[in-house]
């Protein structure tokens, strides 16, 4: 009992800012700071979300984010199961020292490679364009994607390649049709945590764009801050709004979710 009394405790602690969020959402500016503060509120309103979902501004933070979040997430899943296909199956020269490359690229704090991002960015003339988000963000997503997928396909045995080529057909082969579609909860835990990076980062997103119509969800919240005043049941709408897709995706995929996390734990 004292066990669940505890998770009881931590789970609503952890609820409670996102129930204020969400209260929040509704009110209008002066009653959120209202004394004694009230969580259901009288003056019960969508005028935040209505002003959101009015503004073409607004919605293409949105749209901005999610061209971005996709597109990483496609991506970093397509050379992640190559390059884990590779690792998990064939030796060649140098495979331990890219095993430690991509592992120690895990451990660089991302703060510390944004000037050279930004320099390289601008050098290559991707400066506020979504390509230059895309593989920026892949750079931070790889790594962990085919860390993950390298575990996933070392648990599924090498007689399904060997079956497949006793059948005459090639590597490709087994791969997509025979490893792919059985590693799907590999493949939905990478593509999970794939999106949360994408569609959360901020530092990265505010370093590399410049124009409004550029901005993701994260810079567009910030910009709510204005210089005199704060908007912040507009901010807790949006941040509300902001969490719907993750919420969706890890709600629909949670048991694929935590499969291919464990699975993907088990070997590497």
């Amino acid at each position: 009992m004292a066990v669940v009394a505890a998770l009881v405790v931590g789970a609503c602690f952890s609820a409670l800012p996102v129930l204020w969020m969400l209260s929040s959402s509704f009110k209008r500016n002066p009653e959120i700071f209202a004394y004694p503060p009230r969580l259901i509120t009288d003056g019960f309103s969508f005028d935040a979300y209505t002003t959101i979902l009015t503004d073409p501004v607004k919605l293409r933070f949105f749209l901005n984010s999610y061209v971005v979040a996709i597109s990483v997430t496609l991506l970093t899943l397509l050379v992640a199961v190559l390059a884990a296909y590779a690792f998990s199956r064939y030796d060649f020269w140098g495979k331990k020292t890219i095993n430690v490359v991509v592992v120690s690229v895990q451990a660089v704090p991302p703060i510390t490679l944004l000037i050279p991002y930004f320099g390289l960015v601008v050098a290559l003339k991707l400066y506020n364009t979504y390509p230059g988000l895309i593989l920026t963000y892949m750079v931070f997503t790889l790594p962990y994607a085919i860390i993950m997928m390298t575990g996933y396909f070392n648990t599924l045995p090498k007689e399904l390649d060997e079956a497949v080529k006793v059948d005459g057909a090639g590597p490709m082969t087994a791969l997509w049709r025979i490893l792919v579609p059985i590693s799907v909860p590999g493949l939905v835990s990478v593509g999970i945590y794939t999106f949360m990076i994408a569609w959360n980062e901020f530092l990265f997103a505010l370093t590399l764009t410049r124009t409004e119509d550029m901005r993701t969800v994260p810079i567009g919240i910030q910009l709510l801050m204005g210089q005199h005043s704060y908007e912040w049941n507009e901010m807790m709408a949006m941040s509300i709004l902001g969490c719907i897709p993750v919420l969706v995706l890890f709600l629909f995929f949670q048991r694929f979710f935590i499969g291919g996390m464990t699975a993907g734990a088990v070997k590497i």
